[in-house]
């Protein structure tokens, strides 16, 4: 039961070819002729498996008459054996691949009529005679052999029987009807198909069932079936391979054509010894199948046979070649009939040539007949219309649009556009097509309107030539006035009748370029010098003896090349408004407009042009640059008109103290730079700067008040050969803000150990976000007492930074470095959540919590993120606000004194205490500190350190304790370290001390021990 169950399997792979040969041959066409291949196709098939079920296999398989035909098994019913019915499917599906080989190579020219009754002339007198010479006894074991199979005549799936039978009427067909149009002409090449992926498919498909047309010769599931497979497989692969490494090296690139028709030729030419050989037999059949395929093609070409798709070399050649293959490669105890090797070879050839003339032979002799009776091929029209619609009325949609556009074409009428069907590549074509008629369209109305606007425009001539705001004038060869525009007459101050017929040279060109643009008129306007035809020319002409003015001309020529006399057109534009502008747009290009002298754009040009002639003359070039001093304060304090006073004073003065030769721009800001080239040494740069700092000293009044200008210079020079202008400016930078380090008022040179200290600044900060990552940051807290040192009333929580290599290192350090960035933000965020964290901790614990100070940069204060982080930590941490203290520096309140206000206010809804650092120390007057919500002052260290010992520092700290008591402020004196002044401070009215009297900083482990009720003050 499992023969007829494989050979039903096999079937079913066979009758995939169909598919594949479908795909195939459909891709491989025009896409005006795909419907009528595909047609074909099916056609042949249902043609080929009627005849064969009518008569075809009794002839092929029935009782043999002397081995040359069959005489029973017509009209095959349901009398016989599952398998014997298995069998004929089986041979149903070869006879209709027999019958679908010819399509292909007549495609895109043969009719569709014609077509069918080729395929009946195959399906009925050709295939199933050779069959039957060959195959008989296949059916029948016990019955008599075809005549070829008697003899020794091996061809195991149909090498022969199947595609060389096939092929053989492909080529009769292909001499009937003749090449497609244009085919061999010269200069033209047929596209080689219009879905070439959709061939490829087909070849799979074939490639697919190709495993059943071989495996299944076998009519049953033996051992013999996977090497049949393997060797299939083997010699399809090759044969594609070979094809295509051919194409490559002979033409440089690969034509998928030939790795089709390739794997194909593999297929056919191992089907006849596939049962009989090796896998390595099979790679050099395969092989060889990929050179016969491709060599056989260019044979075909060469003798102006037209073969669409190669099926004769793919299918006949190979088919050829695979049956002599069975001679060659086969395996005697395979083949066991007998027969020496060249009785083998003779008897495969004899077999190869009297089934080729037979098949040759009876399907010219019926086309030929048939072609009498019934025109085989289709006419011209048709062909150059595309079967689809010739034969099968089924348009397409390029079809659709070929005959939209033939119309247009035939009738002129373009107002209609093509169709255009969405979605698909002909429609994308469309809609191209369609743009580009509306292109054309519009391109002939615009020369239509053009030529007659052009006709308007000649009779408008005469008004636009009076009407136009530029000289016109029309000269001869000579330079005589012939044309003289109103504009004309306005510009050079004379009527045209005063200078028609003059010299334009003479009148109007100044004396010493007169004999140049003689030169220039005689050659045309063309020579190098003087003016040139179709240019705009800058130029100087006069309106008089003495009147001279910046012109534009423009000269074309105002007749054809052909006329005797030459005349010339100047069209003069005066350019005195021009120039003018120029220099005022150059002045704001390059120049400061507050303060008039040059900008950072023209300094950055100068000083690149004075380092490259300095390095040609290996000179020097200097550089001052300077920052005035606490300007943002008198900006801030004095209002911004105040400000730009002071800025122009100081260019003043800095241009007082200046020679021809120095370059000074404003920079930016209050930053001025100020460039010497002319003997620049070191003697002179620091004579410079110090002229330039006496200058500054003096005082300037603004707003009625006298102030003084402290300026910060630094100072480079260019003494290093290469040395470019950002490097330099960079140098003098560095020294300034070296010199604001060393006190300000002052001026520094440039020196290499500035940029580590730099250097180091920046790795400090970088250092400083490492250690706020990784934890390197601790508190001390430091008690505030009531009176006594028992008393503690509050605590100040100090940062401390524990820097795993350096040690520790104190917060006068990192902390200037921190409020210059916004890492002063992160600390003191930071400061914020450790202090309430480590208050929730005592809590916790039991101890009795009281309010800790934290210190808040400027910055931070002002920012906009505080009153939300603190408000968020604050209920985090389950924290009230009146166990919290915010302590700023007196200077932070002159930055922005009313935005300072709104953050207190914030900081007061939270009951935030907020208390005044370092009081006594800075600028705030009696006005801020009555407007703003403080509630504690404290009093500066510096005044706290001698004020038993100093009258002054005494009779500061007791002001500050009375403004203190004025204001109902809380007073604190911190940096308390000895009794004579904790003494003195409480002779005053102080009553709450900060200092190493009472107590030094110490760790919240420390502190816990002091939180207990009777240390604690309520």
């Amino acid at each position: 039961m499992a023969e007829f169950y494989w050979l039903l399997v096999a079937s079913a792979f066979v009758f995939m070819m169909q598919a594949g040969f479908l795909c195939l041959e459909s891709g491989r066409i025009r896409s005006k002729n795909s419907i009528n291949v595909a047609a074909k196709n099916i056609s042949d098939f249902i043609i080929s498996t009627t005849l064969f079920w009518f008569f075809g296999f009794g002839i092929m398989f029935g009782d043999s008459i002397a081995g040359v035909f069959g005489s029973s098994e017509f009209l095959f019913d349901g009398q016989h054996t599952p398998w014997e019915i298995s069998f004929f499917l089986f041979q149903m599906m070869f006879c209709g691949t027999a019958a679908t080989l010819t399509s292909g190579a007549v495609a895109e020219r043969m009719t569709f009529i014609g077509y069918l009754a080729i395929t009946v002339v195959l399906s009925a007198l050709i295939y199933p005679i050779v069959g039957h010479w060959v195959w008989s006894s296949v059916y029948s074991s016990e019955g008599p052999q075809g005549w070829l199979e008697a003899l020794g005549f091996v061809d195991f799936a149909g090498s022969t029987v199947v595609h060389s039978v096939g092929g053989w009427v492909a080529l009769a067909a292909i001499i009937i009807i003749g090449p497609r149009l244009g085919r061999f002409e010269q200069g033209i090449r047929l596209p080689p198909g219009n879905n070439l992926p959709l061939s490829a498919l087909g070849v799979l498909l074939i490639w697919f069932g190709w495993f059943g047309f071989n495996g299944g010769s076998t009519l049953a599931l033996t051992d013999a079936v996977p090497l049949i497979i393997l060797n299939t497989f083997i010699s399809a692969a090759w044969g594609g391979l070979v094809a295509a490494a051919i194409n490559y090296f002979r033409d440089g690139y690969v034509e998928v054509g030939f790795v089709l028709n390739g794997t194909i030729a593999g297929l056919v030419g191992i089907t006849a010894s596939c049962h009989v050989v090796s896998p390595g037999a099979s790679i050099i059949i395969g092989g060889v199948s990929g050179i016969v395929v491709y060599y056989g093609s260019l044979l075909m070409e060469r003798w102006r046979l037209d073969d669409a798709l190669d099926v004769v070399p793919a299918h006949l050649f190979a088919g050829i070649w695979g049956t002599l293959s069975v001679a060659l490669f086969g395996q005697t105890d395979k083949i066991n009939n007998g027969l020496s090797f060249f009785g083998q070879l003779w008897v495969q050839a004899l077999g190869v040539a009297v089934i080729g003339l037979y098949c040759f032979f009876v399907a010219y002799a019926c086309m030929w007949l048939l072609n009498r009776f019934m025109p085989l091929r289709a006419s011209k029209e048709q062909e150059e219309q595309g079967l689809n619609v010739a034969e099968h009325r089924a348009t397409t949609e390029l079809f659709d649009l070929l005959t939209s556009m033939q119309y247009q074409q035939n009738n002129a009428d373009f107002s209609t556009p093509v169709p255009e069907e969405p979605f698909t590549e002909v429609g994308q074509i469309a809609r191209k097509y369609n743009q580009v008629i509306d292109r054309v369209s519009s391109e002939i109305a615009q020369r239509d309107d053009a030529l007659t606007r052009f006709q308007e425009s000649e009779m408008r001539k005469s008004a636009i030539l009076n009407s136009s705001m530029d000289c016109i004038v029309t000269i001869n060869r000579f330079g005589s006035v012939m044309e003289f525009n109103p504009a004309a007459e306005r510009t050079f101050g004379c009527l045209k009748k005063q200078v028609e017929g003059k010299s334009f040279i003479g009148l109007f060109i100044l004396e010493d370029d007169r004999q140049k643009i003689f030169e220039s008129l005689n050659s045309g306007f063309s020579s190098s010098s003087g003016l040139i035809l179709n240019r705009r020319n800058p130029f100087r002409l006069q309106r008089g003896q003495n009147h001279h003015f910046p012109a534009e001309i423009a000269i074309t020529k105002a007749n054809s090349e052909s006329s005797i006399e030459s005349e010339y057109t100047l069209h003069i534009r005066d350019m005195t408004r021009h120039v003018k502008l120029q220099e005022r747009l150059k002045f704001l290009a390059y120049s400061d407009p507050l303060t008039s002298l040059y900008n950072r754009t023209y300094l950055m040009d100068a000083l690149v042009s004075s380092l490259l002639f300095a390095t040609k003359q290996k000179t020097a070039v200097g550089l001052l640059f300077l920052d005035l001093d606490n300007f943002k304060i008198i900006n801030d304090t004095l209002g911004h008109k105040a400000g730009d006073e002071l800025l122009c004073e100081v260019a003043r003065r800095l241009i007082a103290v200046s020679d021809q030769h120095d370059v000074i721009a404003r920079w930016g800001g209050d930053e001025f730079v100020f460039m010497m080239t002319e003997e620049v040494t070191e003697s002179r740069l620091s004579q410079r700067a110090q002229d330039i700092l006496s200058a500054m000293r003096l005082p300037v009044k603004l707003n009625e008040q006298y102030l003084t200008i402290p300026t910060s210079i630094g100072i480079s020079f260019s003494d290093q050969l290469g040395i470019d202008a950002d490097k330099l400016i960079q140098q003098a930078d560095i020294a300034m803000y070296w010199a604001k380090e060393k006190g300000r008022d002052n001026a520094q040179f440039f020196s290499a150990e500035m940029v580590n200290v730099i250097t180091k600044k920046f790795g400090f900060e970088k250092e400083i976000n490492e250690a706020l990552s990784l934890g390197h940051f601790h508190l001390v807290f430091q008690p505030k007492v009531f009176m006594e040192k028992d008393n503690i009333l509050g605590l100040e929580a100090l940062i401390r930074w524990n820097h795993p290599i350096k040690g520790l290192i104190p917060p006068s350090e990192f902390i200037p470095i921190a409020e210059e960035s916004s890492l002063i933000i992160k600390i003191d965020e930071w400061v914020i959540n450790q202090a309430l964290k480590q208050q929730k901790s005592w809590r916790d614990q039991g101890l009795t919590i009281v309010s800790i100070a934290v210190n808040l940069s400027g910055r931070h204060l002002v920012s906009d993120s505080l009153v939300p982080y603190i408000s968020q930590k604050l209920e985090y941490y389950g924290i009230e606000g009146c166990w919290l203290e915010i302590e700023i520096t007196e200077g932070v309140l002159l930055k922005d004194i009313q935005r300072c206000i709104e953050v207190m206010a914030e900081l007061k809804a939270l009951d935030i205490k907020i208390s005044v650092d370092d009081f006594g120390t800075g600028y705030s007057s009696l006005s801020y500190l009555k407007r703003l919500p403080l509630d504690i002052l404290k009093i500066d260290q510096s005044f706290v350190e001698e004020c038993d010992s100093h009258v002054e520092d005494t009779k500061i700290c007791e002001t500050i304790i009375h403004l203190a008591q004025s204001l109902e402020l809380a007073i604190v004196a911190e940096g308390v370290e000895t009794a004579p002044q904790a003494e003195m401070l409480k002779s005053l009215g102080c009553e709450i001390f900060q200092g190493y009297y009472y107590h030094k900083p110490m760790k919240s482990n420390e502190i816990a021990k002091l939180l207990i009720k009777d240390y604690v003050v309520a």
